[in-house]
C-alpha cells in the first residue's frame, strides 16, 4: 500500500514538472520581449517606459538614416513594449510566451502590432490636429489636458531639436497600485452599504406616504470597499508626485505657437484616465532676423557711400555657421529691400532647402553727422542740380518724363542668380 502510494505522488509529481517545462519552454520561445527592452522579468511598469523611451530615441530610423538594423530595432522595442505594458497581455507573455499571444488573437504575429511610430509618437509628441476627447468609448473619463509653453529659438526652429523639459506630474502610487491600502488584505467592504456603494434613504412624507431616495455611499464614496490600512507610500491618497521627462522633436520649419501632444502623459488617477500634456512652442525674438511664415526679414545699415557708389559685405546666416553675401552695385535708396530667393525658412511640406522660403533685407542709410565747409561746394558741384528723383515722394515733370523716379521704400527687388551662401 506505501509503495503504491509512492509511486502515485510520483508520477503526479513527474507530470507537474513536465507541465511547468512545457510551459517554461513554450514562453521561452518567440521573441524575448524583456530581453529587447533590456529588463528583468519583475520590472514595473515604469521601468518598462522609462528604457522604451530611451532606447527608441537611440535607434529611431530619423537618427539613423540607411541603418536597416536600427529601424528593425526600433520595431523591436515597440512591440515589445506594447506587449510589456498592458497586464493582460503581459501575463499571457509570461506564461505562454509569443505562441501564447497569437493563439490570443493579439500582437505576435506582426500584423496585430499598432504602427511604431504611433506609439513613440505618444512619448514624444504628435501635432495636435483634431479633438483628441472624441470617440473610443473610453470605460474611465479621461483626466484634463495640461498645457506648457516651451521657448525655442529661431535657429532650433530652422534646423530642428531635441529638446528635453523636466515635469512634475501625479502618478499612481506605485506600493499600492492605486488601492491606496498598504496591502491587498487590507481592502474590505463597506459595511454601510455591504459593498454596492449606494445607500437607500427612506423619508415618511405623512401617513402612509414613504419617499424613497438613492444616493452614493458617504461611508465609503461610491467605491463599496474601504481601507482598513493606508498605504505606507502615499498616505491613503493613492497618488503620488513624481519628475519626468519630455522629450520634445522640433521638425525643421515649425512654427511659433505650433502645438505637440503627448498622449497620456498628464496626472495620472485610478479613477481616470490621464490626458495629454500639449506642448506650444515659443519662439524667442532673435537679434537679426524676423520671421514672417515661411519667410526671414533682416535691417542692414549702410553708408552713404555705400548707398551711392554700391557695395559687397555679408551677414551671418540664421544657421550660425554660414555667411550670405550681399551685394549692390549703383545707387541703393532708403528702405530698398533686397529678396534672396530659398534663404528663408525651411518649408515642412518641402523638406529641399532649394524649396525654402525667401529672405528680404531691407537697407538704411547711416548718414555723416556733419559736413565741413570745404567740402559742402564739392557735394553742390556734384549733386546741386540734379533733381531726378525726390525722397518725399514728388517727382519734377523732367524726371517723370526720363522715367528715372524713386519714391524712397521699395517692394521687394528680384536678387540676380540669389546670392549664395
Amino acid at each position: 500500500m506505501l509503495l503504491r502510494k509512492t509511486i502515485l505522488l510520483a508520477l503526479v509529481s513527474a507530470l507537474c514538472a513536465a507541465a511547468f517545462f512545457a510551459e517554461v519552454a513554450l514562453a521561452a520561445a518567440g521573441k524575448d520581449y524583456y530581453k529587447i527592452l533590456g529588463v528583468s522579468r519583475d520590472a514595473s511598469p515604469q521601468e518598462i517606459k522609462r528604457q522604451y523611451k530611451t532606447l527608441s530615441r537611440k535607434h529611431h530610423p530619423d537618427k539613423n538614416p540607411g541603418d536597416e538594423e536600427a529601424h528593425e530595432r526600433f520595431i523591436e522595442l515597440a512591440q515589445a513594449y506594447e506587449v510589456l505594458s498592458d497586464d493582460e497581455k503581459r501575463e499571457i507573455y509570461n506564461r505562454y510566451g509569443e505562441e501564447g499571444l497569437k493563439n490570443q488573437g493579439g500582437p505576435g504575429g506582426g500584423a496585430g502590432f499598432h504602427d511604431p511610430f504611433d506609439i513613440f509618437a505618444q512619448f514624444f509628441g504628435g501635432h495636435v490636429r483634431f479633438d483628441r476627447r472624441g470617440g473610443g468609448g473610453r470605460a474611465k473619463p479621461r483626466g484634463p489636458d495640461v498645457h506648457i509653453n516651451v521657448p525655442v529659438t529661431l535657429l532650433e526652429l530652422y534646423a530642428g531639436a531635441e529638446i528635453e523639459v523636466d515635469i512634475s506630474k501625479q502618478v499612481i502610487c506605485p506600493h499600492c497600485d492605486g488601492s491606496g491600502a498598504a496591502s491587498p488584505d487590507d481592502i474590505e467592504t463597506c459595511s454601510t452599504c455591504g459593498g454596492s456603494g449606494m445607500r437607500i434613504i427612506k423619508q415618511v412624507l405623512g401617513p402612509g406616504i414613504v419617499q424613497q431616495m438613492q444616493s452614493t455611499c458617504d461611508a465609503c464614496g461610491g467605491k463599496g470597499k474601504k481601507v482598513a490600512k493606508p498605504c505606507p507610500l502615499c498616505k491613503g491618497t493613492r497618488v503620488r508626485r513624481d519628475a519626468d521627462v519630455l522629450s520634445i522633436k522640433v521638425d525643421p520649419g515649425m512654427r511659433d505657437g505650433e502645438e505637440i501632444a503627448f498622449e497620456g502623459e498628464a496626472d495620472q488617477h485610478p479613477d481616470h484616465e490621464a490626458g495629454s500634456v500639449v506642448v506650444r512652442l515659443r519662439q524667442q525674438p532673435h537679434h537679426t532676423y524676423v520671421r514672417d511664415g515661411d519667410n526671414l526679414h533682416a535691417e542692414v545699415t549702410i553708408t552713404l557711400l555705400d548707398a551711392l557708389v554700391g557695395f559687397n559685405r555679408t551677414i551671418r546666416h540664421v544657421d550660425g555657421k554660414s555667411d550670405i553675401s550681399l551685394r549692390r552695385t549703383g545707387v541703393t535708396p532708403p528702405g530698398y529691400v533686397q529678396r534672396l530667393g530659398g534663404k528663408g525658412m525651411p518649408r515642412r511640406d518641402q523638406p529641399s532647402r532649394e524649396r525654402a522660403g525667401d529672405m528680404h533685407v531691407t537697407y538704411w542709410i547711416q548718414f555723416p553727422r556733419a559736413i565741413a565747409q570745404d567740402e559742402t561746394k564739392a557735394l553742390e558741384a556734384l549733386f546741386g542740380s540734379w533733381d531726378a528723383a525726390k525722397w518725399d515722394g514728388t517727382t519734377s515733370k523732367a524726371a517723370k518724363r526720363s522715367g528715372s523716379t524713386h519714391s524712397g521704400r521699395q517692394a521687394p527687388s528680384e536678387s540676380k542668380g540669389h546670392d549664395e551662401l
